[in-house]
């Protein structure tokens, strides 16, 4: 946000080059560069759905004792969890144990309707950070149905950012978790059981995939608690660093 303008740009040393038209396929670069202290950092895009993977990492299922999925498991994240970076996720109203799970988040750039998985990178425009916070005691707490979407979808409990990140081979990157300095997570990507062409391949398959749509990955060990007066951050080499604060 520049003033109270919202626009798009890239991000170099610091600096924002302001761009025009549409940033997936008519992003028009202009001569106004912005000190990125001079910005406010909103979301990255503007999703018309996120889809979060559960079991998707070999070490996490290993130590559930679950088994490899035959088809990718995931549910939807509610847009009223979308937090920019650097503002607060609030603690819900109903008391229990809240959840961080740093994850690795595709953005797509072009409709995926069916495609292959030869395909599937043509339609993925780049790569952010993403906390898919969860109120775990909520999960369960009605035995005849798992609330994967009440869980985690209360308002500011996904959070991502603080770019989206182009031109990166997803299968060198490493996603990594601290609460308050403290290291909690730091797993690879090449350990998920389904792939980043995978997913967009198979997810295609179920429903569209338009621009602006975001697939989080999962999440691996190291998941944890955060109480109220936290600071969470999730670091993925090559994006940056998502921050916010646990209140």
């Amino acid at each position: 946000m520049d003033g109270s303008t919202i626009r798009f740009g890239s991000l170099k040393n610091g600096q924002v080059r302001v761009f025009e038209g549409n940033m997936f396929n008519s992003a028009v670069p202009t001569n106004r560069v912005l000190p990125l202290a001079d910005v406010k950092l909103l979301v990255p895009v503007q999703p018309t759905k996120i889809i979060a993977l559960w079991n998707n990492f070999k070490a996490l299922g290993d130590k559930l004792q679950l088994s490899a999925p035959t088809d990718p498991l995931y549910l939807l994240k509610a847009p009223n969890s979308w937090l920019n970076p650097g503002e607060v996720i609030r603690k819900p109203i109903q008391e229990g144990k809240i959840v961080f799970e740093g994850e690795l988040g595709i953005v797509i750039g072009k409709t995926a309707t069916a495609v292959s998985e030869d395909q599937a990178m043509d339609h993925v425009f780049g790569y952010t950070c993403a906390n898919d916070v969860t109120h775990a005691d909520i999960l369960n707490s009605d035995t005849s149905f798992t609330q994967w979407v009440r869980a985690k979808g209360f308002d500011t409990f996904c959070p991502f950012g603080p770019v989206v990140a182009t031109g990166l081979d997803p299968h060198t990157l490493v996603v990594k978790t601290t609460l308050n300095g403290s290291v909690r997570q730091e797993y690879p990507i090449s350990d998920m059981r389904f792939s980043v062409e995978q997913l967009v391949s198979r997810i295609s398959h179920d429903m569209s995939l338009f621009p602006g749509d975001i697939i989080l990955c999962g999440t691996s060990l190291g998941l944890g608690s955060m109480k109220p007066g936290s600071d969470i951050e999730v670091e993925i080499a090559g994006i940056g660093k998502l921050a916010n604060r646990f209140e």
